[in-house]
């Protein structure tokens, strides 16, 4: 299923009914527990507390702009070949798509209008460690499809960043 501005590949719902993200990589993922194991953000949901989804040790996020006539065939090709090609990496868990956009916040007792600065489009990989982003199945798999001759020449301002989960 795809979002209006096709941010989130799947959506699911939680016990509350808040709508989130669910596509995830085929097969069993380990989850971290016990004496060393990262610890998991707790968020708290109405009067509930309830764990984030985020289980892997690290976050991949990568950033780019779109030539605005190459916008459709991005999309497409991100949601039905990059992301399927790279779930299938081992030590991938799960891809999320998003679209900056701007806002308003209320910060000191005052709503301030917030534009969206940076690359327009974003994708948050739950990894288990940088040793993913160098594998020989990463590398394979950033270069299957349509992406690398029919989109990737499309982008700029990309950004890449890694943020170990704590």
């Amino acid at each position: 299923m795809r979002l209006r501005c096709e941010a989130i590949i799947g959506l699911g719902e939680n016990k509350q009914g808040a709508i989130i993200p669910t596509q995830r990589a085929e097969g069993p993922v380990d989850q971290p527990s016990g004496v060393g194991a990262p610890r998991r953000r707790t968020r708290w949901v109405g009067r509930e507390e309830e764990r984030m989804p985020i289980t892997a040790k690290y976050l991949f996020v990568a950033s780019m702009d779109v030539d605005p006539d190459k916008e459709a065939l991005f999309n497409e090709v991100y949601d039905t070949e990059h992301v399927p090609n790279l779930l299938k990496v081992p030590g991938v868990y799960a891809v999320t798509r998003l679209k900056g956009e701007p806002f308003a916040v209320s910060i000191g007792g005052a709503e301030q209008q917030v534009t969206h600065t940076g690359p327009r489009y974003s994708a948050l990989y739950e990894i288990e460690g940088p040793h993913v982003l160098v594998s020989p199945a990463w590398a394979q798999a950033v270069e299957l499809g349509r992406w690398p001759s029919q989109v990737r020449p499309y982008t700029r301002n990309r950004r890449h960043t890694l943020y170990q989960v704590c």
